[in-house]
């Protein structure tokens, strides 16, 4: 067949770049990074997450909202005044695209929970925001909260990522750290919350692929407090990160040991006792938070990513640097479009996670 008459199977598109240095760039480098793989995806769904964006504000919340009308939004600013302080709230500024069409109210709330609810429920903050999140998203009809975290945002659409990109007018934003997505969905609806990335706090991931333990996965966190209401697979695995890293404390290779764990042959095999003892526990004590079937995933937070392929690698993903810099696509091409003098180009192996933080400091 022609280029372009076959559906490639191995869509969705994902990239991203981060500065070691902790240096911030233009959202245009990302948008670039999505053209080349246009294809990739269908315009049911693009989106990006840009950390370091909102530093005059860095100490506050920022909630970024969909509301289905002016209804909606007054019931929500109602709830959101007896839980936290509001410090700004606006519309989150956009270009009209012919590109984009349908799009709900889209504002944004940088908050700080008040301390008397904190003190009366007896919750860390951070789980303050979850639980509210998870309320606002379950109870109050025709809004969701699709960004949570501090000195970050997600921007997302029914749409091309690239599109989505020039639509939210990315150009105007710098941050240090970038992820995009453009996606295909295949039994899922797209609409605007369906849109990867999925964010919960300062979590962000993208993801190509699809999960079949999806249920198995969703049944478990749910036990937790999380809802699963966007209507897509890749919602549970945003939760189950936020569950291993920061209620159980793992550590992110932990974590990637949990969701991508090795076969019990190769635990088996490993030289290393200590090694070959924690795995086995990780296996034994999460066996429901293992995700089977073919992904690529990019998760971002607060001063660093993490990509990590399925422990078959079934799905493409590509790595390079070029001097503070490192980045990862599913395809090389994005990376020659943001950096065309990228170097030492790898494609990081099956369920082997690839880290990198910004210097501390930074």
């Amino acid at each position: 067949m022609k280029e372009g008459q076959v559906r490639i199977p191995s869509g969705c598109a994902i990239a991203a770049v981060i500065s070691r240095e902790g240096r911030r760039m233009s959202g245009e480098g990302i948008i670039r990074a999505m053209r080349p793989m246009h294809d990739r995806s269908n315009g049911l769904g693009g989106g990006f997450a840009a950390y370091g964006i909102y530093p005059q504000y860095r100490d506050f919340y920022a909630l970024h909202m969909f509301f289905d009308d002016r209804a909606t939004r007054k019931n929500c600013e109602a709830f959101l005044k007896d839980r936290f302080e509001i410090v700004k709230a606006e519309l989150i500024p956009t270009r009209k695209m012919p590109a984009i069409t349908d799009e709900p109210m889209i504002w944004r709330y940088f908050v700080a929970p008040l301390q008397s609810m904190l003190a009366s429920m007896q919750l860390d903050e951070r789980e303050y925001v979850m639980r509210s999140v998870m309320h606002i998203n379950t109870t109050l009809d025709g809004c969701y909260v699709f960004s949570s975290g501090k000195n970050m945002g997600t921007f997302k659409a029914v749409g091309f990522p690239e599109d989505v990109g020039e639509f939210y007018r990315l150009d105007e934003y710098e941050g240090y750290c970038w992820t995009a997505h453009g996606r295909y969905p295949t039994n899922t609806p797209g609409w605007w919350g369906g849109a990867h990335p999925f964010t919960l706090l300062d979590w962000s991931v993208v993801h190509n692929g699809e999960i079949s333990s999806y249920d198995a996965n969703r049944r478990f966190i749910e036990m937790f407090g999380y809802q699963c209401t966007l209507q897509t697979d890749t919602e549970v695995i945003t939760y189950i990160m936020d569950h291993l890293l920061r209620r159980q404390g793992l550590t992110l290779e932990e974590a990637a040991g949990v969701v991508a764990a090795p076969f019990w042959s190769t635990i088996e095999a490993m030289p290393d006792e200590a090694q070959r003892k924690r795995a086995a526990f990780l296996r034994t004590v999460f066996p429901s938070l293992l995700i089977t079937g073919p992904f690529s995933i990019v998760l971002g937070f607060d001063g660093g990513l993490m990509a990590l392929n399925d422990r078959l690698k079934l799905r493409s993903m590509v790595c390079a640097e070029r001097g503070d810099r490192v980045f990862i696509a599913s395809e090389e091409c994005a990376i020659r479009a943001m950096e065309p003098e990228a170097e030492h180009v790898w494609a990081p192996a099956g369920g082997q996670p690839v880290i990198v933080r910004v210097k501390e400091g930074a």
